[in-house]
């Protein structure tokens, strides 16, 4: 999830972070004579989508942290938004031998080739947050339940619209993922078991016209798509009428939404900027909203979610099952792949101390 200056503005606070996962972490794709050798459980790899969003980030250096601690070593590989070059990356992990596969796809139908590779070198392969489709040689898959963190998004534009009260006509405007990534239909089908009724009894309109998944997506999560189709869409459609919601699936895309908005004079007591969503916490975000910009995000704690993907890994390769509690809903086209999911919350400038910073996620030093 991925506007690459918003996202790297936000984590310069963070440089020591990267700093350490650059030179621990990728410099394990080519492989050190240290990495090489196998600690107590064997090496590791992990593939994640781009050092360019704060999230993933987080994520590689909370599955590194969590694997070592259990014993292993590890590989962490970025894939920089390139599908080909994460197949080019997974293919080296599996000639450097690792024991197990955790990946976070960057295009979730573009590895089956390469996860038939794993699957003859007997290395299980865990779906991380976005689920891999197409193919059978995926073992188990963390992640948070995924059509409630829309729900969450769209429950909260309603709620500060007053749509339950009877309160409208708004405009709103609708923004989803990227379309290769499977997660960005249950974000935006969340969203709209809420909003669609708000729609059809014209409480909600939706004056650019644009309601269809295909219409909204947002390649790769990169904000700076998201804001050239948010300044199309005011000089298209707002020539009159201002916009009240957005309906935003990712804080990058958030940021690059409120930078249209500004362009286009938002931000003022005379015209506020809407009720925006957000989904991830990332530190950029969190201070957008207690600076009244964006309005809310979906808090997905990222260290439970590494702590499920690394008790995959330890059980199966332990010869035990991981624990799941999901094994219906997430059917890649070749199979229903085992998940955990995890909940996400809902965060706005009324529950940020509470569930941020009293739960250790950042320091209120961060936060200033």
């Amino acid at each position: 999830m991925r506007n690459r200056r918003a996202a790297l503005a936000a984590i310069a606070g963070a440089a020591s972070l990267a700093l350490t996962l650059t030179a621990c972490g990728q410099s394990g794709e080519g492989g050190s004579k240290e990495d090489k050798g196998d600690a107590k459980g064997g090496t590791i790899g992990i593939a994640m989508p781009t050092k360019s969003s704060e999230r993933w980030i987080t994520d590689g250096a909370n599955v590194e942290k969590d694997l070592k601690a259990k014993g292993y070593k590890t590989k962490l590989v970025f894939g920089e938004d390139d599908p080909e070059q994460q197949v080019s990356q997974i293919e080296n992990l599996i000639t450097q031998g690792v024991k197990a596969l955790i990946i976070a796809a960057i295009d979730n139908k573009s590895l089956n080739s390469v996860l038939q590779q794993a699957a003859d070198a007997k290395i299980p392969v865990i779906s991380y947050d976005r689920l891999i489709l197409g193919t059978k040689n995926v073992d188990y898959y963390a992640s948070f339940d995924n059509e409630k963190v829309g729900k969450l998004q769209a429950g909260y534009l309603a709620d500060k619209l007053g749509l339950a009260s009877g309160k409208g006509p708004f405009n709103i405007e609708l923004f989803a993922g990227s379309n290769d990534d499977n997660n960005t239909k249950y974000f935006f089908n969340g969203a709209m078991s809420v909003l669609q009724p708000y729609i059809d009894s014209k409480k909600l309109v939706v004056k650019s016209g644009q309601t269809k998944m295909n219409q909204v997506t947002t390649l790769r999560w990169d904000g700076a798509t998201a804001q050239k189709r948010m300044e199309d869409i005011l000089t298209s459609s707002y020539k009159s009428g201002r916009v009240d919601a957005v309906l935003s699936p990712y804080d990058g895309i958030s940021i690059g939404i409120i930078a249209a908005l500004k362009s286009d004079g938002y931000g003022s007591a005379a015209k506020p900027l809407p009720v925006i969503s957000g989904q991830d916490a990332e530190l950029a975000s969190v201070k957008s909203i207690i600076a009244g910009q964006q309005s809310m995000t979906v808090y997905k704690d990222l260290r439970k979610l590494a702590k499920v993907a690394t008790d995959m890994v330890d059980a199966t390769l332990n010869g035990k099952k991981p624990e799941i509690n999901d094994t219906k809903s997430y059917d890649n086209g070749t199979k229903v792949v085992p998940a955990y999911l995890l909940q996400p919350v809902s965060v706005d400038k009324t529950n940020y101390q509470k569930e941020l910073v009293d739960g250790g996620y950042y320091t209120a030093d961060q936060l200033k």
